[in-house]
């Protein structure tokens, strides 16, 4: 049978300081209940969900859904309910043409783009914008399909090619911002 060899076979062992693990964990107690107290959520607005969108880029052409005017500032929706704690967001995107092939891509895109860049207080709804797509019922289905949202969100093939290399600064910007904030 294979031994194997310790390089420190008879370690120096302390003793453990329970009161000190004990204080330290009093003390982070102590510190969350002030932060709780002194905390409020910022609140994210259209503007910022347009930034967030805007420079994704569109996976037939080397434009971004802003220059191509998949993604409009008056197509995005928020609204709070009644506690102010949820927050639904509705991004409404406009094909460039009514038998577009890429549109499910692209508001997958776009649901994953808010769903890693935004707080899980936000409820996110991408649907394709009424009668400007000639399959619009159905790519509204995909769209709303929690599985295949999922699997969006699994595999960065697909839709990394919309994204360039500072999105990821975008979103840790828009993450790091929009966390709670101190008063």
């Amino acid at each position: 049978m294979n031994k194997t060899v310790l390089l420190n076979e008879n370690p120096v062992i302390y003793e453990k300081n329970e009161k000190s693990l004990k204080e330290w964990v009093n003390f982070f107690d102590e510190i969350k209940d002030t932060k709780k107290k002194n905390f409020q959520i910022e609140v994210i607005d259209k503007q910022e969900i347009y930034d967030l969108l805007a420079n994704i880029t569109d996976p037939e052409h080397p434009l971004t859904l802003e220059q191509l005017a998949v993604v409009n500032l008056d197509d995005i929706h928020l609204q709070n309910d009644e506690t102010d704690k949820i927050v639904y967001l509705t991004v409404e995107i406009t094909p460039t043409i009514p038998h577009c092939s890429m549109a499910t891509l692209i508001g997958l895109c776009v649901r994953v783009r808010l769903e890693r860049c935004l707080p899980p207080r936000f409820r996110i709804n991408v649907k394709i914008k009424k009668n400007t797509h000639q399959s619009e019922k159905q790519v509204n289905k995909q769209l709303r399909d929690k599985e295949r949202v999922a699997a969006a969100l699994g595999i960065k093939p697909a839709t990394s090619k919309c994204y360039s290399w500072n999105d990821g600064f975008m979103c840790l910007k828009i993450q790091n911002h929009f966390r709670i904030h101190m008063k």
